[in-house]
Order: structure tokens, then C-alpha cells, then sequence
């Protein structure tokens, strides 16, 4: 493992725990909140936050999963896990999150009477506020460093990124802190009008905007899951390394797939300079993969002779 692959999984295990403590301390004084005032928003929000604790817990097992070495029954190593355990975060938040906000809503649309210990509401949530601007704040900047270095666009780079840990935290804390805005209209209209509709619904939306968020997450985990190439500057790039190589003629196939955070696995057919005997073929083809896989985000590379006559891989 590279140092610079270090230093970024390093880099997102600190931003978890900072969402993890903050979210922590947010589920506490919501839950007293919404026991005390009887909110059906603060309660969503409530039910938010404990889900994304329990998510941060998962995303810091991915982050110590995906570390193990390689073994021989898994020669690629342990990154996939991180997607996995990323998955059960986001169903996490589906399932404890939106399911409750919305179902909670649903039950409290026809409650009556006005709205009390809106200070104490007012208060959670402004508290709250700033302590997920705080780990979104975090989370954001090693986003923006990160696209910067692959020189992509900041959202294009959220989305896709191979990090599913960092792309979580990004997400849940932006849909939190648009829910804390939602519950907090939600009380004031209630205060206001002295209609208990308006804060069941905005314990529903609440929970929907949750929802969307957890299909965003589940999407990228799972497209991760079940293979996904990498990014075509990406896939530029170690063509032109290979290239590079004095011993590399040419490149016909290459094949390129993630297999953890910032680690893919290479299945290359190379057109060597000058015939050898077969043996030394052999040797040189070894060599050349130990240098791959001396690279940072190289976990195993495998190269084969191309066969005569086949077209050139593309960019």
C-alpha cells in the first residue's frame, strides 16, 4: 500500500469519526427534545440522527475492513468490503431513517393542539446545525482537494468517487442539514398557525429527503459492487504507463476494475519488444507486473502476450 493511499484512507477515517461523534451528540439532545416538546418533526429529526450514527459506525468498519492485507483465499484483498458495509449504512439510513420520519408523519396528521417548548426545539436544532456544518465542512474540503487532484468536476467527483465512506458522509450530513431547516419550518408553521399538520409534514419530508438520499447511496454502492470500471482518464493513464515501459511494443487489452477505495485490479495483453525464448518472456512479463503493482493504487496486476494481429487498446 502507497503512502498516498495511505494518507487519504487515513484522511477519511478522521472524517468519520468527526461525523460520528458529531451525529452522537445531535441523536442525544433531539431525542430529549422530541420526548419533552412531543414534535413529530423534531422526533424525524431524532430518528435521522440515530441512523446516522449507527451509519457512521458502519462506515468506520468499512475504513478498518478494507486495511487487511491480501490472503490467499483473497488474493485481491478486502476493499470490496468497504461497499459492502457501506450498503448496510445506507439501508441503514432507509430503513431507520426515512421509514420512521414518514411513517411518524403519516400517524401525526391528524393531531391537535398547539405547539410547546419550541426554545428548547429552537435551540437542538441551531446546536445541531452547526455541528453537521462542522463535519460537512470536513468532509467537503477532502472532497474538493480530491476532485482538484483528479481534476474533475466537485459533484461529478462525490458521486463517482471509489471512496464510498467520504461519499456518505458528504451526503448524509447536506441531507441533514436541509433536514434541520425542514423541521424547523415545520415548528414555526405549527407555532403559527396552530395546526399540528405542519409539523407532521415536515417529519414526512423529513423522511423523503432521507429516503432519496439512502437510493443515491445504495446506487453508487452497488454499481461499486458488481463491478465497476474506472474512469476513462484513469484508464489513460496506465495505458500510458505501460506504453512508457521499454519493454512494451504495444498494449491490446486492458482491463481495469475496482476493487476497493483508490485500488483497482489491471488484466493487460502486452506486445513485447524483439522475441525471446519463453522463458525470459516470462521473466520480463513478471518484472513488468511487480512495477504495476508497486504502484499505490495497483492491487494485482496480471499481463499476458498479445496475440498477432489484435487492434490496439483504447484510451
Amino acid at each position: 500500500m502507497g503512502k498516498q493511499e495511505k494518507k487519504s484512507g487515513g484522511e477519511s477515517t478522521v472524517t468519520v469519526l468527526v461525523a460520528l461523534g458529531a451525529n452522537l451528540l445531535i441523536a442525544i439532545a433531539k431525542s430529549v427534545a422530541s420526548l419533552i416538546s412531543g414534535s413529530a418533526s423534531m422526533l424525524a429529526e431524532a430518528a435521522h440522527s440515530w441512523a446516522d450514527t449507527g451509519n457512521e459506525v458502519f462506515l468506520f468498519i468499512a475504513g478498518r475492513r478494507a486495511e487487511k492485507p491480501p490472503t490467499p483465499r483473497h488474493p485481491l484483498g478486502f476493499g470490496r468490503d468497504t461497499y459492502v458495509w457501506s450498503m448496510f449504512a445506507a439501508v441503514g439510513l432507509f430503513t431507520v431513517g426515512a421509514a420512521v420520519s414518514v411513517l411518524h408523519g403519516i400517524q401525526e396528521l391528524g393531531a391537535k393542539g398547539p405547539a410547546e417548548d419550541l426554545l428548547l426545539n429552537y435551540l437542538v436544532l441551531a446546536v445541531s446545525f452547526v455541528l453537521e456544518a462542522v463535519s460537512f465542512a470536513r468532509a467537503f474540503q477532502q472532497v474538493r482537494r480530491s476532485a482538484g487532484a483528479a481534476e474533475q468536476d466537485l459533484l461529478d467527483y462525490a458521486l463517482t468517487t471509489s471512496d464510498p465512506t467520504v461519499r456518505a458522509v458528504v451526503f448524509e450530513d447536506a441531507a441533514a442539514l436541509v433536514g434541520i431547516v425542514i423541521a424547523a419550518a415545520g415548528i414555526t408553521l405549527h407555532e403559527i398557525t396552530r395546526n399540528a399538520i405542519w409539523d407532521a409534514a415536515g417529519s414526512i419530508a423529513v423522511g423523503v429527503v432521507l429516503g432519496l438520499t439512502a437510493i443515491l447511496l445504495i446506487q453508487q454502492n452497488r454499481r461499486f459492487l458488481i463491478g465497476e470500471a474506472v474512469d476513462p482518464r484513469v484508464r489513460a493513464s496506465v495505458l500510458d504507463l505501460l506504453l512508457e515501459n521499454d519493454d512494451v511494443l504495444g498494449v491490446t487489452y486492458l482491463h481495469l476494475e475496482y476493487v476497493g477505495p483508490g485500488l483497482v485490479f489491471l488484466v493487460a495483453a502486452v506486445d513485447l519488444i524483439e522475441d525471446a525464448p519463453e522463458h525470459e518472456v516470462a521473466e520480463r512479463l513478471r518484472r513488468l507486473a511487480e512495477s504495476l503493482e508497486q504502484r499505490p493504487h495497483v492491487r494485482r496486476a496480471i499481463l499476458t502476450l498479445s496475440v498477432p494481429g489484435d487492434a490496439p487498446a483504447v484510451p
